[in-house]
């Protein structure tokens, strides 16, 4: 691990790559902090705002506002005027209007409690002001006026940890099997390879719509389902890897020595393939997150209220012409990551290569 460590810190791409996916990280698991808006939280005067420093509502959204709440009020809003975070104006009625309509503005996310300045016409006439809530979206919000920013990074948890423990298992699974059905050989190998053969003419649709017959749709299955089909690549990758190993003359020296097959495999065998199996890792976890993205696209992943990059890029490839936004921000963090993962994928082959610089 010292010399891994030494040699991936003598490679600047790898050290740039692992610096964004720290950032990206980071800003997944810490950023919904500080943005301000919850990620379930809806605004629905506020639906699909475009990006921009500016708070909302904007002053020449503010009086199209309260109109139309005052169209809720079955009144009409006149004199309106927004100053200082706060708008006056006056409310007006054919008949004389019950203070307990003005709930109504709170109601809109768009203003604060109204306080009644003056009752005049027999209460037919009221004026009012109340404090304009000033809420920033940086990278606007979605179709149901949820904030995106927030979204993305929750999203990227989701997505991440979809990549990750998905890839993880498949490595645990493939490593294991592959190495043994490679070392073995003869009837054993050609059993087990079969077996790979029977999972593979499986149909991935059919096995996850099977999966749906006796479990929920969620973040669950999805891990499940990638988990038992992503290992059959890796198995396959490491067993030519292994086949080609045991004939080299260090195996047959250990077998000489009395070793046993485990304890070759785990100290011969395994390490001399964990190069090209660590770039195959690293470029299955965007494979995976891609995967996870058509499950929750045909309504089979990730559900509401919960999301993930592939839902948020759905959603916003169905919102391209009038919101493209909603597809730029996920679609950017899901690229980012996918870059960074190849570059610290070659990197830590070229670490692991045992015939490298050996300091």
């Amino acid at each position: 691990m010292r010399r891994l460590g030494r040699r991936l810190a003598r490679d600047r791409s790898a050290l740039v790559a692992f610096g964004v996916l720290a950032m990206i990280g980071l800003a997944c698991w810490v950023g919904p902090l500080f943005t301000g808006h919850a990620p379930e939280r809806i605004y629905p005067d506020l639906v699909a705002v475009p990006p921009g420093l500016a708070p909302h509502p904007r002053p020449e959204t503010v009086a199209p506002a309260l109109e139309g709440l005052a169209f809720r009020m079955r009144a009409t809003a006149t004199e309106i005027a927004a100053r200082d975070g706060q708008v006056r104006f006056v409310l007006a009625a054919p008949s004389p209007i019950d203070p307990r309509v003005l709930t109504y503005l709170p109601r809109s996310d768009l203003f604060g409690p109204a306080t009644i300045l003056a009752r005049e016409a027999d209460g037919r006439r009221l004026v009012v002001t109340a404090p304009i809530l000033a809420r920033t979206f940086f990278l606007g919000t979605d179709g149901l006026g949820r904030d995106l920013l927030t979204r993305t990074l929750v999203a990227g948890r989701v997505s991440l940890v979809i990549g990750l423990v998905a890839t993880a298992v498949a490595l645990a699974i493939g490593l294991t099997y592959g190495a043994v059905a490679g070392y073995v050989g003869g009837r054993v190998d050609a059993m087990m390879m079969r077996v790979v053969d029977g999972l593979y003419a499986l149909p991935f649709m059919f096995f996850v719509i099977m999966l749906l017959v006796f479990f929920d749709a969620g973040l669950g299955l999805i891990l499940v389902a990638i988990g038992a089909v992503e290992w059959l690549d890796m198995a396959r990758m490491v067993r030519t890897q292994t086949l080609s190993l045991r004939r080299r003359d260090f195996v047959r020296a250990a077998e000489a020595l009395g070793l046993s097959s485990a304890t070759i495999l785990r100290r011969h065998i395994v390490p001399n393939t964990l190069g090209p199996v660590a770039v195959a890792a690293t470029l299955l976890v965007p494979r995976v997150i891609l995967l996870e993205s058509f499950l929750s696209f045909l309504g089979l992943g990730v559900q509401e209220p919960d999301t993930s990059w592939g839902a948020l890029i759905a959603e916003g490839a169905r919102s391209l012409e009038a919101a493209p936004w909603m597809l730029g921000l996920p679609a950017a963090a899901l690229v980012a990551t996918l870059l960074a993962l190849n570059v610290f994928g070659d990197a830590l082959g070229r670490a692991l290569d045992p015939r490298g610089d050996p300091r």
